[in-house]
């Protein structure tokens, strides 16, 4: 695969702003690529490139409600694509996701007609190319070539027509030009922003609201936080990895080439590369975990119990799968040969459960000290064991809007109606959390999500009904590599994370204490 046909080329040079940069070519090369452009479909390649291909065919299971970060890398494996074409595909997959509210405004905009007039395979093959030419550094004949050419080979000679038509149409503008375009008409200034950053208007709505409610940012401030953290979303999110205290070290994850975290104390980024080609990663010893996710597992951990629970210290994930969270907090447990219960209602999920922690039995055998893994509804574990734990875990299921910068689709699969069908979930779990812990025990509930009614209402409505816990301030439990406490964790006694602060998902923590 040539640079040109995937971009940075020598001969392309980023602009200032970091977006596609314009090709230094001669005049007659210059009329040389415009002619290509013009070209009629049936003048051009007939197919394109296998990494093209395999991105339009996860567009299309995306589109029939595969996940991205699964169906990606399957079709990546089995048509062995890999190193920098795999990257490229990925980018164009996921930003043709992300992006897909915006470049739908654009596409429709070049075509004279609405998307949903388009077929519905005929727009992800102009997704991938609208990113290629607005969001990627690929040259611009090369985009529309290809693009053309995959529309040939999957939509037919007659899409392929129209495809060539509204390419070249996406190619006469700049991004900024188009954004300006597509927003010009949209006088409120949060659904221009949402449209801008291609987020749904709710979801947009919803945010801001969050950071306000959690102390993020007043009403003076509001809009340049909002528009940081839509900014974030869109981002690719860096791969975190955690090493699993007594089952392997930091120093181990950095001899494999990955970087020490400056958050976490048990973190690490990696650069590059493919994290499951670390050993500590194959085998468990080690996982892939957002840094957030692994705060607030340390920050459980660090609390005092006191009391009953004090005594008699036995640890509980009660919504455990897929297992990253209880795969840290298993760790913990054992180093201390304390007996530890992860819970998961899923068969499947509590089997992905079973396997993430195999490392962590064997260890719990060699210790000789209780990890078991057990199937079941959290909501009745508190009625089944009342107060049978000094430490429980609720990762409640949420919206994720915390982690969208991470699921490329999940913005464009939820509603409002999401946030309202959840509430009950999410309020039984943190009863039943409660019913099963000790006297003096702690609870911590977690969401990837800061919606305002998925975090500080769910907790603030369980206060209100019952007498036997209180709120604990879980801001000193959080501790950086350095010792210290993050900076922007909120005002307390709630931790509120966000991905444009600290450069984790937007993760929610309360710890509470049963009295």
């Amino acid at each position: 695969m040539s640079d040109e046909r995937h971009g940075g080329g020598p001969a392309e040079r980023p602009t200032g702003d970091g977006r596609r940069g314009e090709r230094q070519r001669p005049p007659a090369r210059e009329r040389s690529a415009r002619h290509r452009s013009e070209q009629r479909p049936s003048e051009r390649a007939r197919r394109t490139d296998p990494t093209r291909l395999a991105a339009y065919t996860a567009m299309r299971e995306i589109a029939d409600g595969a996940y991205a970060n699964l169906a990606l890398p399957k079709l990546l494996r089995d048509k062995r694509i890999s190193g920098r074409d795999a990257g490229f595909a990925t980018e164009l997959v996921y930003g043709a996701t992300r992006l897909s509210g915006l470049y739908d405004a654009i596409i429709a905009s070049a075509a004279g007609r609405p998307v949903d007039k388009i077929d519905a395979n005929v727009l992800d093959t102009l997704r991938l190319g609208a990113h290629q030419v607005l969001g990627m550094r690929v040259p611009t004949h090369a985009a529309v070539d290809e693009t053309v050419a995959l529309a040939r080979q999957v939509n037919g000679a007659g899409a392929a027509g129209f495809v060539n038509a509204v390419m070249r149409r996406i190619s006469e503008r700049e991004p900024d030009a188009w954004t300006e375009l597509v927003t010009e008409g949209v006088s409120d200034p949060v659904e221009r922003l949402a449209l801008r950053t291609s987020h749904p208007v709710w979801i947009a709505k919803a945010l801001r609201a969050a950071l306000i409610g959690h102390g993020t940012a007043g009403p003076a401030d509001v809009e340049d936080a909002l528009t940081a953290l839509l900014e974030s979303d869109n981002a690719p999110a860096k791969v975190s990895l955690v090493a699993r205290p007594g089952l392997a070290s930091v120093d181990e994850l950095e001899d494999a080439g990955a970087d020490r975290s400056g958050l976490s104390p048990v973190g690490a980024t990696l650069p590059e590369g493919d994290p499951g080609a670390i050993e500590a990663v194959r085998d468990g010893r080690a996982a892939v975990q957002d840094e957030g996710s692994q705060l607030l597992v340390l920050a459980l951990a660090a609390a005092e119990t006191v009391g009953e629970a004090a005594r008699h210290e036995r640890w509980l994930d009660l919504c455990a799968g897929p297992g990253g969270k209880a795969g840290l907090l298993a760790a913990l447990a054992i180093q201390r040969r304390i007996p530890f219960v992860a819970n998961e209602i899923s068969e499947h999920r509590a089997d992905l459960v079973w396997q993430t922690l195999a490392a962590a039995r064997a260890e719990a055998r060699e210790l000789d000290t209780s990890l078991k893994v057990r199937h079941g509804d959290g909501r009745d574990l508190g009625e089944l064991e009342p107060g049978g734990f000094s430490r429980v875990l609720i990762d409640a299921p949420c919206t994720g809007l915390g982690a969208l910068r991470r699921r490329p689709e999940a913005r464009w699969r939820r509603g409002p109606d999401d946030v309202a069908a959840l509430a009950g979930l999410q309020r039984e779990l943190l009863t039943s959390g409660i019913d099963a812990t000790a006297a003096g025990g702690l609870v911590g509930y977690a969401t990837c999500s800061p919606h305002l009614n998925e975090t500080r209402f769910v907790v603030s409505d369980i206060l209100k009904r019952r007498a036997d816990v209180e709120l604990v301030d879980a801001r000193p439990y959080f501790v950086d590599a350095s010792g210290r406490e993050p900076p922007g964790l909120g005002e307390g006694p709630y931790v509120q994370l966000w991905p444009h602060v600290h450069g984790t998902d937007a993760m929610f923590f309360a710890l509470l204490r049963k009295l």
